[in-house]
């Protein structure tokens, strides 16, 4: 770390600092586009959260409901990009059956399980009563 004090210096890095934030963003969005460009459940992820999102305008959600119906949401997602890495890294190491890879592969495909059951529930205790009552 350079502690000089010149203000040349420090706009360099400022600017220099800015642009790789801007490549991380980009590297990002690229990431998200191959994610639904190759991996069949992003459609049903899309469904889901669409589905959620109706349902959250359509009825009265309190704010409380809609944070906790956004993390549900936002952690299947994080859950499912995060199984597509560590799958993907798999068949980089191998693509061979092996037992250590598939103990892998199945423990992250628990997860995403894991995180949808969550989010499930979490809907299911938010929308439900609500829809009942519109029914009633």
């Amino acid at each position: 770390m350079d502690f000089s004090g010149s203000w040349e210096n420090k706009d360099t890095k400022t600017q220099s600092s800015l642009r790789a934030r801007s490549k991380s963003f980009g590297y990002a969005f690229s990431g998200i586009k191959l994610f639904f460009q190759q991996e069949h459940n992003a459609i049903l992820h899309v469904v889901a959260t669409i589905l959620v999102i109706c349902l959250a305008f359509i009825l009265p959600v309190s704010t409380v409901e809609i944070i906790l119906l956004t993390f549900s949401v936002g952690f299947v997602w994080i859950a499912e990009l995060f199984n597509t890495a560590i799958e993907k890294v798999m068949d980089f190491i191998s693509t061979e059956k092996q037992a250590p890879i598939k103990y892998i592969k199945d423990l992250s495909a628990a997860a995403v399980l894991i995180a949808a059951g969550t989010a499930f529930v979490t809907g299911f205790v938010v929308f439900i009563p609500k829809l009942l009552l519109c029914l009633a």
